[in-house]
């Protein structure tokens, strides 16, 4: 590999185009949403301004792709781009926030935690690159959202109609644990993806118990009707919400497709599929 000042960089593992880690934006990284100029928040006001100023998804995955208001997980995120894993160490790392990926018009939307270390941080695309991506996707896939079963690299052709994912946090955290500040400081970017979205959505898919408390917490501050008390997360329930508009949401618990929960069979393909199954009925 070169070294001095370009030992960074790395060629992408599908197109060959080199990159530096973590990927500068506008340099073409595939379905890279930045570009050399696109405003980067350096802290939490900053966030709270140009997420809602955002008037479309493009220009939100934009400005929450090279947000920087959280230091903390701004130094890991850099460093685990620049140290690698070993079994990715010929590769670039993204190394920046996963914006949301997905149909920009989706019924369906679905909320995870963070992105993975070596999964979204490396690969710039939500749930990619990683074993919690391959058992989302092919979910998926086989519920007739996406156009095929494996999620490797973001130019890999995988396009989502009806769906769209994102995370609560954009960052990779240490240890997968974002702080409660952290979680504060991101929240607007979900708010108003889930305003966007607003107009078409039917159901959201939240991942795990912290994907729940962070989707129902969205819908409070913006000024939806939820449950109160708000029902426990458990795995299939369904609580019904209302829009500002008074048409009906439903919001879906699904057990986290992380390796814990699939490797010890507490989440299976088939529980899986119910629940998306109970999402096209909200449709």
């Amino acid at each position: 590999m070169p070294d001095g000042p370009d030992r960074e960089i790395r060629p992408h593992p599908r197109t060959g185009v080199p990159y530096r880690s973590p990927v500068p934006p506008g340099t073409g990284w595939p379905e890279d949403p930045a570009r050399p100029g696109t405003t980067r928040a350096k802290d939490r006001e900053q966030v709270a301004r140009l997420a809602a100023s955002s008037r479309s998804l493009e220009v939100l995955d934009a400005r929450s792709s090279v947000c920087r208001a959280c230091p903390r997980l701004v130094a890991w995120r850099e460093e685990v781009a620049t140290t690698r894993r070993r079994a990715f160490d010929g590769e670039p790392y993204w190394g920046r926030p996963a914006p949301g990926f997905g149909d920009p018009g989706a019924h369906l939307l679905i909320v995870g935690l963070a992105p993975a270390a070596h999964g979204a941080n490396r690969t710039g695309r939500v749930f990619t690159g990683d074993r919690s991506g391959d058992w989302i996707f092919a979910a998926l896939h086989r519920a007739g959202y996406a156009n095929q079963a494996g999620s490797i690299d973001a130019a890999d052709g995988m396009h989502l109609d009806g769906a769209r994912i994102v995370a609560a946090v954009r960052c990779a955290p240490p240890d997968n644990a974002p702080t409660p500040e952290e979680k504060r400081t991101c929240a607007p970017w979900l708010d108003r993806e889930i305003e966007l979205l607003a107009p078409r959505l039917t159901a959201i898919l939240t991942l795990g118990g912290i994907g729940w408390q962070a989707t129902f917490a969205a819908l409070r501050r913006l000024g939806w009707q939820v449950p109160r008390p708000l029902p426990s997360f458990g795995h299939g329930v369904q609580v019904p919400v209302t829009r500002p508009d008074g048409r009906g949401v439903a919001v879906i618990g699904s057990y986290h497709v992380s390796q814990q929960n699939t490797f010890t069979g507490r989440l299976t393909e088939t529980m899986l599929d119910d629940v998306l199954r109970q999402c096209r009925h909200g449709s």
